[in-house]
């Protein structure tokens, strides 16, 4: 065959191949992603069909599909009917659709009767938590992105040692591949049995076992339940806060968290993610609390209406994602976000952006430095379009690394958690919010957003606009491969 004919026919392989991939990869992606992904396919073949056979699977295996929808069906028997709340009648218009939205999706139910504690001292996160497991007297439940035996994290884990040995059931999740990129993970397990732990690795990763899938599918939830009556959950990991790595020793860098108490109704509801988590990594369905949730017709105060929200891969929908557009598009006068990863997906910064145009006051809580570069640089690429709609974005000094992860909607509206307000977040992450009515708790809320702003300068447009361009570059770079997902 002539020089030319071999040409024609690359030419053909490779029209084809576009041709294959935009089929395959439109279906069920949002067409930025699919558009994405077929751009990086025609213009580096090789790389690109690699790198989609790799992580281009968005969805988690059947069984785990199947097991996630049996323990709602399990939960939705457990709870039929409405809500038992105490504030019904306080709540704004929208909420009763958001929680009607978050039922449909995740199968747990809002429940009344929460008590809600914020803590952002990183070293009084951990003494609050073991007090706690001091306290169980039956069951303690852990599940944690990561989780590392340091000199941070012994105490916790000496205090399940201790529970253990008092008779108390402990199990332990644990992200499996992030056990790999951290250090002390042979002594980590190690203590955990030694502590009496059932511990059990989350989304492993073992393809001779049979264990595979979309190898950045991960499960990002933090939540610790103890008796089923005892709560916490929010952004912290089980690690030290320069998260050991060191690079971030060498230039100081420290996490900022924030975390929630709760005590209530709402625990058990927490409990229940855990048990399809538990059910998924071990075959073993633990028994749901089926004990009716009775609320006071006249409800202190203080006593807070609050639903559990799971979402990731397991589910069909973007839990998250459709809660928070929501709540953004609901938004009356005041939305206060706070998000270590911003890189919002098209329907997200639409919603922001429209609520600054039409004068609801917007603040955006970010890191002025950042800890992963190609996040660090797609995240400043949205930063002159919110500037001009209006959004003020307080830039956290350094070397401290805002990692909470929480927003406010109005005065009495607020959702924390696990969720990055970003397309990982949203799409690839297994995560766990919780979804807040209460005055008192957004009012708690506030202190916390005002103790970021006394130590964050704000970002103008004029200083933005006059960054250097090889950054200007970067950022725009990084924001295309934010959509391979």
């Amino acid at each position: 065959m002539s020089g030319e004919g071999v040409a024609l026919l690359l030419v053909a392989a490779h029209a084809l191949i576009v041709l294959v991939a935009a089929v395959v990869i439109s279906a069920r992606r949002t067409p930025s992603a699919a558009i994405a992904w077929i751009l990086a396919i025609a213009f580096v073949p090789l790389l690109g069909i690699a790198w989609f056979l790799l992580v281009g699977a968005g969805r988690l295996p059947r069984r785990r599909r199947e097991r996630q929808l049996e323990v709602n069906q399990a939960v939705l028997d457990r709870t039929p009917g409405e809500w038992e709340v105490g504030h019904r009648e306080e709540w704004p218009e929208a909420l009763a659709s958001a929680v009607r939205l978050n039922r449909e999706l995740g199968a747990l139910p809002i429940v009344g009767g929460t008590q809600a504690s914020l803590e952002a001292d990183y070293a009084e996160t951990f003494r609050r938590m073991v007090a706690d497991i001091d306290a169980a007297t039956s069951a303690v439940h852990v599940e944690f992105f990561i989780l590392v035996l340091d000199d941070t994290t012994r105490p916790f884990i000496d205090a399940l040692g201790r529970a253990s040995a008092r008779g108390v059931t402990v199990r332990v999740l644990s992200d499996h591949l992030s056990g790999f990129l951290y250090p002390h993970r042979r002594a980590t397990i190690e203590a955990l049995r030694a502590a009496g732990a059932e511990w059990h690795a989350m989304l492993p990763l073992r393809p001779f076992r049979g264990q595979w899938q979309r190898a950045d599918l991960r499960n990002h939830r933090k939540l610790v339940t103890i008796d089923g009556r005892i709560g916490w959950t929010g952004s912290l990991n089980l690690i030290d806060s320069s998260y050991l790595k060191p690079k971030n020793v060498r230039r100081g860098l420290h996490w900022k968290e924030l975390m929630v108490r709760l005590e209530g109704p709402v625990v058990r509801e927490l409990d229940a993610v855990f048990a399809s988590d538990w059910f998924s990594e071990t075959d073993e369905l633990l028994p749901l609390d089926e004990t009716p949730v009775t609320v006071p017709a006249a409800a202190p105060a203080e006593l807070l209406d609050a639903q559990v929200v799971p979402s990731g891969p397991s589910f069909e929908n973007d839990n998250n994602l459709k809660l928070f557009v929501y709540l953004l598009q609901n938004a009356r006068h005041r939305i206060s976000i706070t998000s270590p990863y911003f890189v919002p997906d098209e329907s997200t910064r639409l919603a922001i952006v429209t609520a600054a145009s039409r004068g609801v006051e917007v603040e955006l809580f970010v890191s002025e430095i950042g800890d992963q570069v190609m996040v660090y640089h797609a995240q400043r690429s949205y930063y002159e379009e919110l500037l001009r709609a209006g959004v003020r974005i307080h830039l956290y000094r350094p070397p401290t690394v805002l990692h909470s992860k929480h927003f406010s909607i109005d005065d009495d509206i607020a959702v924390i958690g696990s969720s990055n307000m970003d397309i990982r977040s949203f799409s690839l992450n297994m995560e766990v919010s919780l979804l807040v009515h209460g005055r008192g708790f957004v009012d708690a809320l506030r202190l916390v957003e005002d103790s970021y702003r006394a130590h964050s300068r704000e970002l103008t447009l004029q200083e933005w606009r006059a960054r250097p361009l090889g950054g200007r570059v970067l950022d725009a770079l990084m924001r295309l491969t934010s959509s391979l997902q």
